[in-house]
């Protein structure tokens, strides 16, 4: 078992010993062979030559026809013959590679010399710098390349090339990168900028630019939106944004660059050069609501508003776009020596046509302010206010708007400017002027109450004088409703005794009535009772029959005589007597058939004079007598 492991062993280290001592010293020795991997290359350096050239030329440090030094050809992956270890040394490199995102800036060691006023060296063809023979022989120049090395693997010399990896160049949206280049011809005189070059892909291809005459410097054209192979050793790019117009307003474009264009302004403006697009001057032709890759550099874009603007007058106010942030209240003197101040705004609009007008003569919308507008309207007020007194200024007012409005709105037409309108603010008087104004108002005022508390006087006066005759209309309203009610108590007390009269009457015919009915309906009963007995018992005997029939006529009769005379006799009492007088005799009887007492047994005496016992007593036998009428009667 250890033979076994030792074997093994063996076999695992010795083996590959073996085999590089075979390859080291037979094969590379005795064959010059050279096994390059396949992810290097070989760079070689010849140590000597036997026979011919042995020195490189003055100034070079590749060789190409075979001298001693660094070789120009280098080995790619594979296996190469002949290269004997005492006359070559080969060194294994890396591929060079450059990563995405990035580019690879190449700096050569070796060459030709850069022309005069050059920087770059131009662009050969080399198989993108992998042939360093062909680089050179074509007439590459030594010191920095036009030519970048894009994203990928080369085999690259590393004798002849320096490789340096930088970052793409990226534009943001909302951006425009702004190219100023450091190789070229100059810009032609009067100039600030290189015109644009076509056909360079975006300076990405630097030798197309330059061969094409492309200019050193500052350049008109710009950079949108994306990412470029930019060689840094020929371009900078500053970042800037995209020039944004609002709504409501237009971009008047001042050009610096570009050919003297033809003045399209006409003959009666004379206060700067209008021109069309791509000229140098102001364009004729504003940009509207938007976004622009304008490189502020050569162009200069103005921002003109084409709504109504409002200026403000007032040390308080100021708007939003702070063209008035400058402006204070305007300060007058009135004809009458007072000092007062009062706040005006003013509105304008500017039409999209006359806004390379009004920039052409002011240069921008702050000059328009401070040259026309701020030195016009204050004037105005200043000389209005010393035609009229304080007081008569503040009276006026609205017809001093209405004149400034016309006036102003003229003077603006000049500078192509449309005065919308004109409106004045607070007026601030002086504060004796005002204390003098109050007093007096107040005064008026105080005489207008007091005329007015007078005649709330005379008013309460007259209220309280109405009011006491109304108090006494009603007690008098009171003393007849009195009477008046008087006399309706005594027609009542009539009319009730009427009424009671009556009721007597009309209850004694009822009674009699009854009385009649009730006789009636008895003898009908009787007769029939007497019939139905009569034939029942018919058999019986007529005669009783007979003596019945005759029984309850004559109790009939009796009935009826009774009533009849009932009635006659309530009928003759009343008449006899009077309705009242018989009226007191029922209640009487009543009283007596019930035993009220009305008055002692004993004070009965009467009058006071000589009969009052006598009278007493007949009162008493009186009562009497009733008594036993009533007893009879039961």
């Amino acid at each position: 078992m250890q033979n076994t492991e030792i074997l093994r062993w063996v076999l695992l280290i010795g083996v590959p010993l073996l085999c590089l001592i075979f390859y080291r010293l037979i094969l590379r020795i005795c064959f010059g062979v050279v096994i390059v991997p396949e992810d290097r290359i070989g760079l070689v350096t010849k140590k000597f030559r036997l026979f011919g050239k042995q020195a490189l030329p003055e100034g070079r440090i590749i060789a190409l026809e075979g001298e001693a030094g660094f070789q120009g050809q280098t080995l790619a992956p594979g296996v190469y013959f002949w290269k004997w270890i005492w006359q070559f040394s080969i060194t294994f490199q890396p591929f060079t590679v450059i990563p995405t995102g990035k580019i690879g800036l190449v700096l050569a060691k070796d060459g030709a010399e850069l022309e005069t006023g050059s920087i770059l060296a131009r662009k050969v063809p080399c198989d993108g710098f992998q042939d360093a023979s062909a680089f050179l022989i074509n007439g590459g120049r030594k010191g920095r390349q036009t030519a970048i090395i894009t994203p990928g693997s080369y085999r690259i010399n590393t004798f002849l090339f320096e490789v340096e990896i930088t970052d793409l160049i990226n534009i943001p949206e909302n951006a425009v990168g702004i190219v100023t280049t450091f190789e070229g011809r100059a810009i032609e005189e009067g100039q600030i900028a290189g015109k644009v070059i076509g056909a360079h892909n975006k300076f990405q291809d630097v030798d197309t630019f330059l061969s094409n005459g492309g200019y050193k410097g500052l350049q008109e054209q710009v950079v949108l939106a994306g990412s470029y192979f930019l060689n840094p050793w020929f371009v900078r790019v500053e970042m800037v944004k995209m020039t944004e117009i609002p709504i409501g307003h237009v971009g008047v474009v001042i050009s610096y660059v570009g050919q003297e264009g033809v003045d399209l302004s006409g003959a009666e403006f004379k206060h700067g050069n209008i021109v069309a697009r791509n000229s140098k001057g102001v364009w004729a032709d504003p940009l509207g609501p938007g976004k622009y890759p304008i490189n502020p550099y050569i162009m200069k874009i103005e921002m003109v508003p084409t709504t109504n603007l409002v200026l403000n007058w007032a040390s308080a106010r100021s708007e939003a776009h702070q063209l008035d942030k400058n402006l204070s209240t305007i300060t007058v003197r009135s004809k009458d020596g007072f000092t007062f101040n009062l706040d005006v705004a003013q509105i304008i609009h500017i039409p999209t046509t006359e806004a390379p007008k009004v920039i052409a003569r002011f240069g921008n919308m702050s000059n328009l302010v401070t040259q026309v507008l701020e030195p016009t309207i204050g004037n105005y007020f200043r000389n209005s206010a010393q035609d009229a007194g304080a007081i008569d200024f503040l009276k006026s007012r609205k017809e001093r708007q209405e004149s400034a409005k016309e006036h102003i709105g003229h003077v603006l037409e000049q500078y192509n400017v449309f005065g919308v309108d004109t409106l004045i603010g607070d007026i601030v008087p002086p504060e004796s002027l005002m204390k003098t104004l109050t007093d007096r108002k107040l005064a008026e005022e105080q005489k207008v109450t007091y005329e007015t508390q007078m005649k709330a006087q005379e008013t309460r006066q007259t209220l309280e004088k109405e009011t006491a005759i109304a108090e006494m209309q009603k007690e008098i309203v009171k003393a007849d409703q009195g009477v008046l009610i008087a006399e309706r108590i005594a027609d009542a007390s009539v009319k009730k005794a009427t009424g009671d009269a009556n009721s007597v009457r009309l209850q004694a015919n009822a009674e009699a009535d009854r009385l009649k009915l009730l006789a009636g309906g008895e003898a009908e009963k009787v007769r029939l009772l007497a019939k139905a007995e009569a034939e029942r018992t018919e058999w019986t005997a007529k005669a009783d029959a007979e003596k019945i029939s005759l029984t309850g006529n004559a109790e009939a009769e009796k009935i009826l005589a009774i009533g009849k005379s009932s009635a006659e006799a309530y009928r003759l009492a009343v008449e006899a007597m009077g309705g009242d007088n018989f009226t007191q005799l029922k209640v009487m009887e009543s009283i007596g058939a019930q035993n009220v007492r009305i008055m002692p047994d004993v004070l009965i005496g009467g009058n006071d004079g000589a009969n009052g016992p006598i009278s007493g007593l007949l009162g008493l036998q009186l009562l009497d007598q009733l008594k036993t009428k009533k007893d009879d009667k039961n």
